[in-house]
């Protein structure tokens, strides 16, 4: 659904505009214009994210290589300087890209009530990225709808609201689904699954020639365990409740554990040309996002 646009007149005292646009604004969910503050903050701070190619915005000039075809020598810039310049234009030629994020119960938790829960931090990763892409020009879709990539903001409106829908779980895992061969696909979520039930995922997409990034979204206390003496855990899945005498005694043992899994996740990215992330919900979103947007940038067009 697209968000609503106040028309504004150019007669409009500043005061009216300003309460149109706020009024524009409460109409979007709160997700997404986190998620668009976080986006703006990013994109103004890139640099030399553009790259030569087909389209027919001018990016740079640049000295004649043995090798170039004549016809791309610019002949007016030449003459300025005695040298020959081939004029480069920017590559305009748009991805398609699947986005993901994990809406299963266990990421409606935070350690404390200062930090966002797992499932709001995923979302707002997830809306960023995405109007980073719609603003790149890019086809974006939801994984697991099976709708087509498209372009415009009406797509990023859409997938906020599917993002904050009440009442919506998962399963914790991507859906299994075809999807446009040499997309790129971005899921962020907990990932603390076994292992063998997310290998077969990566490798589902990787063998239908699709390249991809995993961000694992985690809470400081799920990395560092900072629970003392006797502490109950409770399952937001029905896993039940475990209770342990001295927290502290398992810490050591949690940890391993907890590096064992990642080194794993890690291992299963390489292994398919994927990357892997961490995000802490106590760190900027910021961080994680320039990240994220720069491997799906570097990596190869088709």
């Amino acid at each position: 659904m697209r968000a609503p646009r106040p028309v504004i007149n150019e007669t409009l005292a500043p005061i009216e505009v300003q309460r149109a646009a706020d009024e524009s604004a409460s109409t979007l969910p709160p997700l997404l214009v986190k998620a668009e503050r976080v986006a703006t903050i990013v994109a103004q701070g890139e640099h030399g994210r553009r790259r030569a190619g087909t389209g027919d915005s001018f990016w740079q000039y640049r000295r004649y290589q043995p090798g170039d075809p004549a016809q791309s020598i610019d002949w007016r810039q030449s003459a300025k300087t005695q040298l020959e310049y081939v004029r480069e234009n920017e590559w305009e030629a748009a991805q398609n890209i699947y986005l993901w994020a994990d809406r299963s119960p266990s990421m409606n938790w935070h350690s404390d009530p200062e930090l966002p829960t797992k499932a709001e931090r995923a979302a707002v990763i997830v809306l960023a990225l995405a109007s980073l892409l719609v603003r790149g020009g890019e086809r974006i879709a939801r994984l697991g709808t099976g709708e087509r990539p498209a372009r415009g903001r009406a797509v990023l409106s859409r997938l906020a609201a599917e993002l904050t829908q009440e009442g919506i779980t998962g399963t914790g895992m991507p859906p299994l689904e075809q999807v446009r061969r040499h997309s790129r696909i971005a899921m962020v979520g907990d990932f603390l699954n076994p292992i063998n039930e997310i290998e077969p995922i990566v490798r589902f997409f990787s063998q239908q020639g699709n390249s991809g990034h995993i961000v694992q979204v985690c809470d400081p206390a799920e990395e560092t365990l900072p629970f003392m003496g006797r502490t109950q855990f409770e399952g937001l899945e029905g896993e039940g409740a475990t209770l342990i005498g001295r927290a502290e005694a398992v810490r050591d043992e949690y940890t391993a554990l907890m590096n064992a899994h990642r080194d794993a996740l890690t291992d299963i990215c390489r292994s398919n040309g994927w990357t892997f992330t961490v995000h802490r919900t106590d760190r900027p979103v910021e961080s994680t996002l320039l990240t994220l947007h720069t491997l799906m940038s570097e990596m190869e067009r088709p």
